[in-house]
């Protein structure tokens, strides 16, 4: 069974969702660690209530990015990680720490990339008047939002959408979608070929 961390610093409903995949038998994974920067975030009440170990490093607490990462490293070492989860981790990852663990790290984005990258993925999408928006997961490279993508959900923006309808519409499939593109990892059942995505049927 594959061990997953998850990296996360606000409310973690990302993190809730991928508990409950485990707890109820979909996800077949060890949910080993949560890695979290925020001593704030609700996340971390959320690992507690359901056993999950807690890595919490501040970046203020180290000098350089390098030493803020190395600690990191070693959590994920010390918990023989295969597979970092990106769910709300407002941190950018340094070149150097995604080259270490390439095709190992993916994240959730609210839009279906490449359009709309970056933090307001949701309120791009709705300012921009487009018909329909979505989430994507996908592997993380050296660049912003981008990398292989293993699955992608459309969600519609109907006339009597407002931003905070859309966003709730957004987390309703991420909450599902991501568990899924996980599932597919700890299944091997992904490949990357000329930086596309293959997923196998075994």
């Amino acid at each position: 069974m594959k061990n997953i961390a998850v990296f996360a610093s606000g409310r973690g409903t990302n993190f809730s969702a991928i508990a409950k995949a485990v707890k109820r038998g979909t996800l077949k994974a060890n949910l080993a660690l949560l890695v979290c920067d925020n001593p704030q975030a609700l996340v971390l009440e959320k690992a507690k209530r359901s056993g999950v170990k807690i890595a919490l490093i501040k970046r203020e607490g180290f000098a350089k990015k390098k030493d803020f990462e190395s600690k990191i490293i070693e959590a994920l070492k010390a918990n023989k990680i295969d597979l970092i989860v990106l769910a709300g981790f407002m941190r950018i990852l340094s070149v150097d720490f995604v080259k270490e663990h390439a095709g190992r790290i993916i994240n959730i984005h609210p839009s279906l990339l490449p359009s709309f990258k970056g933090s307001q993925g949701i309120r791009d999408a709705f300012d921009c008047g487009v018909k329909v928006t979505g989430v994507t997961v996908h592997f993380v490279d050296e660049l912003m939002d981008h990398g292989p993508i293993i699955l992608q959900a459309p969600v519609k923006i109907e006339y009597d959408d407002t931003l905070a309808s859309l966003d709730e519409k957004i987390h309703r499939v991420e909450h599902s979608l991501y568990p899924a593109a996980i599932k597919l990892f700890v299944e091997d059942k992904l490949r990357i070929e000329a930086r596309r995505v293959k997923i196998s049927a075994r």
